[in-house]
This record gives C-alpha cells, sequence and structure tokens, in this order.
C-alpha cells in the first residue's frame, strides 16, 4: 500500500502567536537533544563499519542504525505534522515484496534508501541547528537582561548581550533592551523559518503528491484487470469442466427417459430419477460457483459470519479467529473474504494440510490484516493466472498488500491488508 501525503493547509489555519511559541520551544528541545542523538547515529556508523567483519558485531549494528534513522525520521514527521495541524501520513517501513529472509533485507535495504526517511532526517539536523542558535539566543536575553540593571550594581562597565567588549554603564539599560528585541526578533524569525523549511522539506510537492497518486492509480488500475481476467478464466473452467458435462449429461438422459417412456416405463423413471439426481447437484455446483463470485452474507452479516460459514465448508479443519469493532468497505471486506476463501482451497487441493488457521483483524488506522496459517508441505509460488495471482491481483486493486511465505516443506502463511476505505 503506498503512502501518500496532504498539501499543508494555509498557516492562518491557527493562532500565529501560540504557534510561534510552540516552534521556539520545539527548537529549544531539539537543540538540546540533538546533538546528543546525532553523536549516537555517528557513533553506530563508525562502530559498525569498523567492526563490519568482526563476527558480524558490525552488521547487526548498521542494521540497527537503519531502524535507529527510521526511528528519528518518524519522530520527525510526527512532530512537524503536530506542530503545523498539517496532515501528513506518517513514516512508515518498507514493506517486504518477497517472503523469508531475502525479503526482509529488501525491505531493509529499500528502507535505508528511503527518499521521505532521508529528508525527515535532513530536516532533524537543520532543526538541531536552529534550535542552537535558538539557544543562543534565549542566553542573550538572560545577558540583556541582567545588563538592563547594571547601573544598580554600581559597576563601570558590562559585557555586551552577546559577549565582546565592555559597555559603557550609562548606556547599559539601552544595549539590554535592544539586546532583548533583537534575540527575541531572533528567536521568532528563526521560528518562521523552520515552518518554511519543515513544511517544504518533509511535506512532499503537490506536483510529487500527484505522481505518486497516478502511479498509484494506475497499480491498482492493472490490478483489478488481472483479477477479472483471472475470475473470468476461473468461471469459464468452471462452467466448462463442471456444470455443462453435467447438463448435457442431464439432456442426454431425459431424451434416453423419452424414448423409453412408452417401452419401458420402469426404465424411463429409473432415467427421469437419474436425471433429477443430476439436476440437483448441477444447482448446487451452479451455487457454489455464484459463491465463488459474490458471497451475499458478505453484505447481509459481514465478514465475521461470512467467514464462519466459510470455515464451515472447508474440507479441513479451520481455527477462525476474526476481531473486528465495526464494518470495513464492501470493498476490503470482499478482497480479504475472497484472499482467505482461496487460500483455503490451496490448502485443501495442493498442500496436503489437515489443518489451517486464519486469524483477522482490523488495525488502528483503518487497516484489515488478515493471515492464513497451514501446516502443509509448502512451496506454493505465484504464477501467472493461478490462484495465488488473483489474490495478489485483487489485494493490489483494493489498494492493500500481499505477502506470501511458503517455504518447501512448510508451513505456508498469507497475510494480506488492505485499506478499509478502499
Amino acid at each position: 500500500m503506498t503512502t501518500q501525503t496532504a498539501t499543508p493547509p494555509p498557516a492562518t489555519a491557527s493562532k500565529p502567536p501560540l504557534r510561534i511559541f510552540l516552534s521556539i520551544l520545539h527548537l529549544a528541545g531539539i537543540g538540546v537533544i540533538g546533538g546528543f542523538i546525532f553523536a549516537t547515529l555517528s557513533g553506530l556508523l563508525g562502530t559498525g563499519l569498523g567492526l563490519l567483519f568482526a563476527a558480524g558485531v558490525g552488521v547487526v549494528l548498521l542494521v540497527g542504525l537503519v531502524y535507529a534513522l527510521f526511528g528519528v525520521g518518524w519522530f520527525e514527521v510526527a512532530r512537524v505534522g503536530a506542530l503545523y495541524k498539517t496532515p501528513i501520513a506518517p513514516l512508515r517501513w518498507r514493506p517486504r515484496d518477497r517472503p523469508g529472509f531475502a525479503g526482509w533485507l529488501r525491505s531493509l535495504g529499500r528502507q535505508a534508501i528511503d527518499g521521505r526517511m532521508w529528508r525527515a532526517l535532513a530536516n532533524f539536523a537543520i532543526t538541531a541547528v536552529l534550535g542552537w542558535i535558538v539557544l543562543r539566543l534565549a542566553w542573550g536575553v538572560v545577558r540583556s537582561i541582567v545588563i538592563c540593571f547594571a547601573p544598580l550594581a554600581g559597576t563601570d562597565a558590562v559585557m555586551g548581550p552577546f559577549g565582546g567588549g565592555g559597555i559603557d554603564a550609562a548606556w547599559a539599560p539601552l544595549i539590554g533592551i535592544l539586546g532583548i528585541a533583537a534575540s527575541l526578533g531572533g528567536m521568532i524569525g528563526l521560528a518562521l523559518l523552520h515552518r518554511v523549511l519543515s513544511l517544504s522539506i518533509v511535506i512532499r510537492s503537490r506536483e510529487a503528491e500527484l505522481t505518486e497518486r497516478v502511479r498509484t492509480s494506475t497499480a491498482q488500475r492493472e490490478g483489478a484487470v488481472r483479477a477479472a481476467d483471472v475470475e473470468r478464466t476461473r468461471i469459464e473452467r468452471d462452467l466448462h469442466d463442471g456444470v455443462q458435462p453435467r447438463l448435457v449429461s442431464v439432456g442426454m438422459t431425459l431424451g434416453l427417459a423419452q424414448q423409453k417412456i412408452d417401452n419401458d416405463p420402469d426404465a424411463a423413471k429409473e432415467l427421469i430419477a437419474e436425471a433429477h439426481t443430476s439436476t440437483k447437484a448441477a444447482i448446487t455446483e451452479l451455487r457454489q460457483l455464484a459463491r465463488g463470485i459474490h458471497a451475499s452474507v458478505l453484505d447481509d452479516r459481514g465478514l465475521d459470519a461470512a467467514l464462519s460459514a466459510l470455515a464451515g465448508r472447508s474440507h479441513i479443519p479451520v481455527n477462525l479467529d476474526v476481531r473486528m469493532d465495526g464494518r470495513c468497505s464492501r470493498e476490503a471486506e470482499a478482497a480479504v473474504y475472497f484472499s482467505i476463501a482461496e487460500s483455503l482451497t490451496n490448502a485443501a487441493k495442493h498442500s496436503r494440510a489437515s489443518e489451517a488457521r486464519v486469524t483477522v483483524r482490523l488495525r488502528d488506522g483503518g487497516v484489515l490484516w488478515a493471515r492464513v496459517e497451514d501446516n502443509g508441505m509448502g512451496g506454493a509460488q505465484v504464477q501467472p493466472g493461478g490462484g495465488l495471482d488473483g489474490i495478489a491481483n485483487r489485494i493490489l486493486a483494493a489498494g492493500g498488500t500481499f505477502r506470501l511465505e511458503s517455504p518447501v516443506g512448510g508451513p505456508t502463511s498469507l497475510e494480506v491488508n488492505v485499506p478499509c476505505a478502499s
């Protein structure tokens, strides 16, 4: 699922004085902790590179560095969004596009070069520098206040608010007032500069946002087209291999019964009974085929009830664990339902599994998550036109993500994430 960001609202969305004051506090706070954080990150980098070939210790440190950089970037994105009341999508770890350890390594590498994370880190570094200057200006305010009252101390000369040579005590109150004004003006200017830089660096430009949205929409449309083509092929196959031959057999049986009805009524009755049985079987197959196209119980009673009915019809025992507070969109529930249905079908037909487990959760942020596990022989792969390909395309069309892990020897697990508003 592709993360998108929104364009920031105008600066007049909140009270400027309060926002400036909060920005100054943020700058001061980052100025205090920024040096320590960057020293820690630099230490991880240097130590990791130095111990790169020392029994894998350096590799562990460098992996930890990527996670630490992601944590700082996530914090910076959340901080800017909360400070300026701007709807910014949170920074998310790059999802796996392959199963197993290789998929995790690819995810780690993609995260290490993630542009959005590095923009957030750059903004954090700039904020730390501006924060250090704000701390110096705050100290200048304190010194300027002290200078204003220097004549009361009876001294002949005092230091300037920002250091430097001595100032005649007679001019101290004026210099102090000017120092206070300059320091406060500098802090306000840095707060305004921080806002401009943060919203320019952390939030993507409108052009980049539209480009990403077009790319996502194109991928979803292609997934929907492929999913529809796979579904059409499946329906044609089921009709050709199942219902159509049975209906042809019914027609031939009724034709034979018609020929015998005058000369051999008993045989004709047997043939009619046989045709009646075949007709009921064909109706059952058509009903199952229609259920494969759309499960009416999904609309009427929701995903929990639909999955309960699906588990009851499964050829292998299914341990079902569904926890949802509320409903998702029809498209999201349908995508997850058919993904689970196809996974259970594959487990019963191909994996030689003796049991399966289905877990469904409605996670924070409006994401419908499902996981299907079986104890079969494993080795499942996404083949063009196959059932797993249909799952991947259907989930992609719904704006979600799909992950399959099926090592040879098992077990097999399939996870899908679909936004509820898809």
